[in-house]
């Protein structure tokens, strides 16, 4: 019996905007049957994101004084708190069927730990220890974190792995709603720089493999979308 298949596309740099209405886009075909699983890969530029659990507390000094420093300012529809993306960050938005929630966000943290493993870094996932803790962690360091939205069965959103990005945004405020997180980085664990393309490679492997689906690497234009939204490619 073939393996259903888990269809990869790299997406290069997209404001989180449009990434945001294109995951809609796609998860309307994938819920119609037209598409089958999703994984996009990509980064966003420099923003911080607000899940359905954050608070006016997580981020000190209000919206305008962050976006006059050049970090936009984004509430989604997605799980958790308050969390950052940028440059340099491998972000990850699983379009896919999930039933289980539970199951489907430890199976995140399990596929994203076992590419981090292939670094040599150990991690492992926490959500076992309550909603706060949901992620990826390198001992008591955060390195990776999770935030799904699921719509008639199927998910959106997905995870944000620090792979060569500046983690201090996420230190001048509260992420993912613990005061005293501190966040991590391969490139601070490993002293290795520059892997990105490398992580993109393994992560997407270990998150089709832990689903047990065959990754089928696609381009935008397979899936329609690049005449509309021209994608720049990641450095």
């Amino acid at each position: 019996m073939t393996r259903r298949e888990l269809w990869t596309c790299q997406l290069g740099t997209l404001e989180y905007g449009a990434a945001a209405a294109l995951q809609e886009e796609l998860r309307e075909r994938v819920i119609a049957g037209e598409l089958p699983d999703l994984l996009l890969l990509l980064e966003h530029p420099p923003v911080y994101t607000l899940g359905r659990r954050s608070e006016p507390a997580d981020l000190p000094f209000g919206e305008q004084f962050w976006r006059a420093r050049g970090i936009d300012v984004v509430r989604t529809q997605r799980g958790g708190k308050l969390t950052y993306h940028g440059p340099g960050q491998l972000v990850g938005y699983p379009i896919m069927h999930a039933s289980d929630i539970p199951l489907f966000v430890r199976t995140m943290e399990e596929a994203i730990a076992a590419a981090l493993a292939e670094e040599g870094i150990a991690a492992r996932g926490r959500d076992h220890e309550g909603h706060a803790y949901t992620g990826v962690w390198v001992q008591e360091r955060k390195i990776a974190s999770i935030g799904v939205h699921i719509s008639r069965g199927v998910s959106a959103h997905g995870f944000a792995l620090n792979v060569d990005n500046d983690v201090e945004p996420f230190h001048q405020v509260t992420a993912c709603g613990l005061p005293d997180v501190r966040m991590t980085s391969i490139a601070l664990e490993s002293g290795r720089h520059g892997t990105l393309a490398c992580m993109r490679k393994r992560v997407a492997f270990a998150y089709a493999q832990a689903h047990g689906l065959r990754q089928r690497i696609v381009t935008p234009q397979r899936l329609g979308i690049a005449a509309a939204r021209p994608v720049p490619s990641i450095r």
